[in-house]
């Protein structure tokens, strides 16, 4: 097991970046309820990697999983592709956003990214800078893959009473879309902070012939279902039929954790770690802040991305 460090924010990321970018303009969708005709897609070309740090502060470096590097990897600034499309699984519009390296992610493999509680597609991209983190990782020698982020709302990614079924809408809606746009969907990875970490974390247990490798920032669990946050779970029957504390790690997933040692999750986070294996794990200075999930992704993706390009 490796217990890699994470930099705090701003700071150097095992020579990904020199300052994280939050990117701006990006706020809440708006899922409205109804059925369209057609998807809707945009694309943009994000700003090149690097520019003004998320926070001051010194740095300790994030110990980066080791991995092939790509004999020509793609140059220049990500691939953002925005789409609304009409969800049966969560009966509402949702937005997806894929973020991809120079030149597109056709014939590239994904890891999904479940954002936390409150955010949404496309505060995600910004919320982590992922459209700077994902070029600088690759060029720093991480094999090429695209990071995809859906609207998940509050479930808790997974099927609630009232019908939302964001995990119904990863494999049954955003999976086969895309395969048609010609990324490899056959094994994924998926990386969450938060409610989003959970998520991840459930998503790998569940359907461990899908995620290689799972990633998660301060995941956001309880030891009961009396202890958990109001509208997590709608029963106590519903708690124990989507833990994570408790249960092995699923066969042929590789994890890895992070939280802070001031984040409210921190306990449950060492827990998990326990139960778990994580193949790294971080569970160092930090709390449960923005700040703290930007500082962690560097390393997480190419955690992900190593796991991704050993199952090609």
């Amino acid at each position: 097991m490796i217990a890699a460090p994470v930099a705090v924010a701003g700071a150097l990321a095992g020579g990904f970046v020199a300052g994280g970018r939050v990117a701006g303009g990006v706020g809440h969708s708006s899922p409205t309820d109804g059925f369209t005709a057609a998807d809707r897609t945009t694309s943009a070309i994000a700003p090149r990697a690097g520019g003004e740090s998320v926070a001051p502060g010194a740095a300790s470096p994030v110990a980066a999983s080791p991995v092939a590097a790509s004999p020509d990897p793609p140059i220049g600034p990500a691939v953002v592709t925005t789409t609304t499309f009409t969800s049966a699984a969560r009966r509402r519009s949702v937005t997806m956003v894929t973020v991809a390296p120079a030149g597109g992610g056709r014939g590239l493999p994904v890891c999904l990214v479940l954002h936390g509680r409150g955010d949404d597609a496309r505060r995600a991209v910004g919320l982590l800078g992922l459209d700077s983190l994902l070029p600088a990782a690759i060029g720093a020698g991480v094999a090429p893959f695209a990071v995809v982020t859906v609207d998940g709302g509050t479930a808790y990614w997974h099927r609630r009473a009232s019908g939302d079924d964001p995990e119904a809408m990863i494999l049954d809606e955003v999976r086969p879309r895309l395969a048609a746009a010609g990324l490899r969907t056959a094994r994924m990875a998926v990386l969450g902070w938060s409610m989003g970490g959970y998520g991840a974390l459930l998503l790998a247990r569940r359907h461990p012939d899908l995620v290689v490798a799972a990633a998660a920032s301060s995941p956001a669990m309880w030891r009961s279902y009396g202890a958990s946050a109001p509208g997590a779970f709608d029963s106590a029957t519903d708690f124990a039929a989507h833990r994570i504390l408790g249960t092995a790690p699923a066969p042929g997933v590789a994890y890895r954790i992070d939280c802070g040692d001031a984040d409210p999750f921190a306990a449950v986070s060492r827990q998990a770690v326990a139960d778990l294996r994580p193949q790294e794990h971080s569970l160092g200075p930090g709390g449960h802040t923005p700040a703290y999930w930007r500082a962690a992704a560097p390393a997480q993706l190419a955690f992900v991305g190593a796991a991704l390009h050993r199952a090609a």
